[in-house]
């Protein structure tokens, strides 16, 4: 009985001992297997890293976009772009000016891939712009039809815009293939043209993944495609003046210049008992130029030629334009800017009708 005791304290080191051997031996293993990991990790990390210019960051490629022939490439837009605040500014600003030039013909777009690809919408906007008749079948549902249509609408387009320099980035194919990229490209064309009453985001770019086929291996590359510059470029209006030179080199003067054409006008406007202290906004709505005209060149405008409390887009633009008029009456050239931009607050359009006036006017009592 008393040789238990002793046998069993002898017995237990010895199993721990042996457990720790075996865990440590174990954890070695482990860790030996960790560290090649981690080095096998790293180069492949290496290898992607090196690799990576000739096929960039992954994106999720439909399955529709890899059944390419041998040198055949397809376009996409990379994800991160479409989530670009100026992207879907251009986008809902192009939606809202094609269903209000088609609201007549109960059109509603909501998407342009899905409602722009058949040549449906595309006629009657054009038609609509161009106040013309397309001679195109109304309603074609196969394939074939649908791309004859885009032909013929195409070709209107091409006429229409080719003798103004304009350079085509899109053809039937990628408008039938719902390519976003050729279909903003032909819509930022045609409200250019058109003088479309609204405006653009100006310098909005994207980028573009161009997934191409070589030697039966698909190959990506990543590219950057510019859908809008300035409105003046894509007007083409290229020649600068004082005031692009002020805004992109001396934003430091502007408030000089902004202080000295207040403090004309008021002189002016002053005796109506009007006043303006924000150039940006108050002579949006046209009824201030309208009225400093009439002061100007020391007549009365009737009320009825304008509106005097405007308050659709339409009646600031008419505003605009009649001030115009009286301008190119009193002598001054036709004004650079569009109606359309000092109605949409576009502060340099503002400032160069009013220093015009400010040239010709600024000795007048």
């Amino acid at each position: 009985m008393s040789s238990a005791p002793l046998r069993s304290p002898t017995l237990r080191p010895h199993r721990m001992k042996k457990d720790e051997s075996f865990l440590g031996k174990l954890g070695g293993t482990l860790a030996r297997k960790k560290k090649a990991k981690e080095v096998s990790d790293l180069q492949e990390e290496g290898k992607n890293a090196i690799n990576a210019p000739m096929s960039p960051t992954t994106i999720d490629i439909h399955p529709e976009d890899t059944l390419l022939e041998e040198n055949e490439e397809r376009t996409m837009i990379d994800p991160n772009s479409k989530e670009d605040a100026k992207f879907k500014e251009l986008i809902k600003v192009l939606i809202d000016w094609i269903n209000d030039v088609l609201v007549e013909e109960r059109i509603i777009v909501k998407q342009l891939e899905e409602d722009l690809y058949d040549g449906q919408v595309l006629q009657k906007l054009l038609e609509k712009l161009a106040d013309r008749k397309l001679n195109v079948a109304e309603v074609t549902q196969s394939e074939i039809g649908q791309k004859q249509k885009l032909q013929t609408v195409l070709e209107a387009v091409h006429d229409l815009l080719r003798p103004h320099g304009w350079t085509i980035k899109w053809n039937v194919d990628s408008i039938h293939g719902k390519n976003l990229i050729s279909i903003l490209h032909l819509l930022v064309a045609l409200a250019m043209h058109f003088r479309a009453p609204i405006r653009l985001p100006e310098h909005v770019s994207v980028q573009v993944v161009v997934v191409r086929k070589r030697e039966g291996l698909l190959q990506t590359a990543h590219v950057t495609e510019e859908l809008t510059t300035t409105t003046e470029m894509m007007m083409g209006r290229f020649e600068r003046d004082a005031f692009d030179t002020l805004f992109d080199h001396a934003p430091d003067k502007l408030s000089v210049v902004k202080k000295s054409l207040i403090t004309f006008v008021n002189k002016h406007l002053n005796k109506l008992n009007l006043e303006v202290t924000e150039l940006e906004t108050q002579f949006a709505d046209g009824v201030y130029l309208v009225l400093l005209m009439g002061l100007l060149e020391d007549y009365f405008v009737p009320l009825h030629n304008f509106y005097l409390t405007p308050e659709s887009f339409d009646q600031k633009v008419h505003n605009v334009s009649f001030a115009f008029e009286l301008m190119q009456d009193g002598g001054l050239k036709k004004p650079k800017a569009r109606p359309e931009d000092v109605v949409n607050l576009d502060l340099k359009s503002t400032l160069r009708v009013l220093y015009n006036l400010f040239t010709k006017y600024k000795n007048v009592e």
